[in-house]
């Protein structure tokens, strides 16, 4: 039966606490320390500065853990990801997202903490801006590997790719993902699994999760944010089924 676990506070401290081999699929996107090409605007402007462009029309928050340089970055995030290789069981699935700066660092660290990189699928976003005198960039990736082998005996063909908008209509999150995008990307762990986001942000991997059925265990460190995510998850279930846990539960 579907139910979720959602922790608030620091994902790196949640995860050195989860049981070993507790997860069977890892489906993520961390803050992923772009958004400019010089080092600069990496790390002396925040996610709002970096993502949502002056004339933007909404008031979206901002988000924390957005001003690491190059080499903090893959630290980190090797750090992050050798943490929930040990909480994942064998065949486990790992799909991380990051933007064009970012994939060879990512699909780096992703292999530094163990896991056997398989690859890295595109989401290409119809709605994205032209660039002029330059080719559109008109993607994200998910880089993604395995803990040991892929699980070959399940009947379960996923796509090699995605196409679609950011959600615009009730968008609650700067860098939110679309639903359909984030249920097929669950569909990796097994039936009555648990996926595991350690960036949960406003809850649409734990939601998508619950959808497909699957078990759902969630980090969030911004207050705002783990507002909204837990406003998400607990409209999918009744109040039986989900757990809340962490020091601001």
């Amino acid at each position: 039966m579907s139910s979720f676990t959602f922790y608030r506070g620091d994902a790196l401290t949640v995860l050195k606490t989860l049981p070993d081999e507790s997860v069977n699929a890892v489906v993520t996107d961390p803050p992923c320390n772009s958004g400019g090409r010089p080092s600069s605007e990496r790390t002396g402007r925040d996610a709002r500065a970096k993502y949502v462009t002056s004339k933007s029309a909404h008031d979206l928050k901002t988000f924390p853990g957005e001003n690491r340089d190059q080499r903090s970055y893959r630290s980190w995030l090797t750090e992050l990801l050798t943490e929930a290789y040990q909480v994942s069981t064998q065949h486990s699935v790992a799909t991380v997202f990051s933007d064009w700066r970012q994939e060879p660092t990512t699909s780096d660290a992703l292999q530094m903490a163990g896991w056997t990189w398989q690859g890295t699928i595109p989401w290409i976003k119809p709605a994205s801006r032209p660039r002029k005198g330059g080719f559109k960039q008109s993607a994200e990736f998910i880089t993604w590997g395995v803990k040991g082998t892929i699980d070959s005996s399940r009947s379960l063909y996923p796509p090699g790719h995605f196409i679609a908008s950011q959600p615009r209509k009730d968008r609650v999150h700067i860098t939110q993902k679309p639903l359909e995008i984030m249920q097929q990307l669950v569909r990796i762990c097994p039936d009555d699994g648990v996926v595991l986001d350690a960036f949960t942000g406003s809850g649409s991997t734990g939601v998508a999760a619950l959808r497909e059925g699957r078990r759902f265990v969630g980090v969030e460190l911004s207050p705002h944010y783990a507002e909204i995510a837990d406003q998400r998850l607990r409209a999918e279930l009744t109040q039986d089924d989900f757990v809340l846990a962490g020091p601001e539960a």
